[in-house]
C-alpha cells in the first residue's frame, strides 16, 4: 500500500497547475505517469453540450483508429449457415444463433462486440435488457448490424472503436496504450474526436465540445485543449 501511495501522490505532484493542454503536451504527461505494472490504457473523456436523453441530442459512431487499440477485442456474432461461416473464419471468437441468445441469458458474456446479420434481430431483441445497458446491442448505424459478417469482425478485430454519449453528455473510449509512440497516440486521440465532431447532432445548442480529458487507467487526468485537439 505504501508504494501505491507514493505513486498516486508522484502522480498528483506531476499533474498539479497543468490544465488546458495541447495533445502532445497531455500524452507526455500520462505516459510518463502510467508506472502501473500492466499496460495502461489511455482513455479520453470529452464533456459534450448534448442531453441525450432527446433524440435529436443523442450522439453515436464508430470510428477505426488509424493505429489500433492496442486491447484484444472479443466478438461474438449472431448468424446461421454460411454467415456464420464466414464469422468464424473471420476470426469471430464466438458464434451461433438461439445456443448464444441462451448463453447470453444465463450471464455468461464472454466479449467486447457483438455482430449480428439482419434475420437475427428477433433473436438478438430478446437480449435488449441484457446487452443494451452493457452498450453491446448490435446496431445497423454502427455496423454491427449487416451482412457483410467478415468486414465488421475484421473491423472490430483492427482497433474500430464504439462511442455513445452517455447521460450526463459524455463521451468516453480507449484510444491506445500507454506503451504507444507519442506521435501514434497523438494521432489516434485526433481520429477519435474528428469522428465525434463529424457525430453532432442536429439539436446541439451552443458549444459542442466543451471539455476534453486524457488519462491514464491508474493515473490521474488532465484537460486537452479543444483547439490542439481539432487541429489537423
Amino acid at each position: 500500500m505504501a508504494k501505491i501511495a507514493k505513486r498516486v501522490k508522484a502522480a498528483r505532484e506531476a499533474f498539479a497547475g497543468k490544465a488546458n493542454l495541447s495533445v502532445e503536451d497531455a500524452v507526455s504527461l500520462i505516459k510518463a505517469n502510467a508506472t502501473a505494472k500492466f499496460d495502461e490504457t489511455v482513455e479520453i473523456a470529452m464533456n459534450l453540450g448534448v442531453d441525450p436523453r432527446h433524440a435529436d441530442q443523442m450522439v453515436r459512431g464508430v470510428v477505426s483508429l488509424p493505429n489500433g487499440t492496442g486491447k484484444t477485442v472479443r466478438v461474438a456474432v449472431f448468424a446461421r449457415g454460411p454467415k456464420a461461416d464466414e464469422a468464424t473464419a473471420a476470426g469471430a471468437d464466438i458464434v451461433g444463433a438461439e445456443d448464444l441468445m441462451e448463453t447470453i441469458q444465463s450471464g455468461k458474456i464472454e466479449f467486447d462486440r457483438c455482430i449480428a446479420t439482419p434475420d437475427m434481430m428477433p433473436i438478438v431483441g430478446r437480449l435488449g435488457k441484457i446487452l443494451g445497458p452493457r452498450n453491446l446491442m448490435p446496431n445497423p448505424k454502427v455496423g454491427t448490424v449487416t451482412m457483410d459478417v467478415k468486414a465488421a469482425v475484421e473491423a472490430a478485430k483492427g482497433g474500430q472503436v464504439q462511442f455513445k454519449a452517455e447521460k450526463a453528455g459524455v463521451v468516453h473510449a480507449g484510444v491506445g496504450k500507454a506503451s504507444f509512440d507519442d506521435a501514434k497516440l497523438a494521432e489516434n486521440i485526433r481520429a477519435f474526436v474528428d469522428a465525434v465532431a463529424k457525430a453532432k447532432p442536429t439539436g446541439a445548442k451552443g458549444a459542442y465540445m466543451k471539455q476534453l480529458f486524457l488519462s491514464s487507467t491508474m493515473g490521474p487526468g488532465v484537460s486537452i485543449s479543444v483547439d490542439s485537439a481539432t487541429q489537423g
